[in-house]
């Protein structure tokens, strides 16, 4: 009973810091938002089925994955350039090695420095690539919170279902 308590107690933590994580982004916040719904499946106080365990970590996988991507793809969308594109990958990949600063700004310089390389010129529209970097962050983090939302809404269900079970109620979610 105590090893259930600690677990659903350290699942709970990993959720909030997980929620937190979506927005720091040195913190894998989907992963941990998930290892904190695992952590609530072993436990007696939470009754979490099998399927939303695997549907909620292939989400929080998935999320984890695009995450890394969508500045990319955001930069080539509002019109950046190879070069463009390129910028951005590098920049994301050498704003990770200076912080959570980096990650949020090493996008958005790899992808504006890329296109004045492409073309000199044309600031603006090294500006707006850029812009489609940083849009590619934020629709990333959005993404990210949304996954752990869902991780803490299944663990809160899933404890409601353990406790109204424990007073003979059936709960249908």
């Amino acid at each position: 009973m105590t090893l259930s308590l600690i677990l659903t107690i350290a699942g709970g933590v990993l959720l909030i810091v997980g929620l937190v994580g979506c927005v720091v982004p040195v913190i894998p916040g989907a992963p941990l938002s998930w290892a904190g719904l695992l952590l609530a499946f072993f436990s007696e106080y939470s009754k979490c089925s099998i399927p939303a365990l695997v549907i909620t970590g292939v989400i929080a996988f998935a999320v984890s994955i695009l995450d890394n991507f969508f500045p990319t793809l955001m930069t080539k969308k509002c019109g950046g350039s190879k070069a463009g594109t390129w910028g951005s990958t590098i920049g994301l990949v050498v704003g990770m090695f200076i912080g959570p600063v980096g990650i949020i700004a090493g996008p958005f310089l790899g992808a504006y420095i890329g296109e004045l390389y492409h073309d000199r010129t044309d600031k603006q529209r090294a500006l707006q690539a850029a812009w489609g970097a940083f849009k590619g962050f934020l629709l990333g983090t959005g993404i990210k919170m949304i996954s752990s939302i869902i991780c803490i809404w299944v663990y809160i269900i899933a404890i409601i279902k353990c406790v109204a079970a424990s007073k003979g109620a059936d709960v249908v979610v």
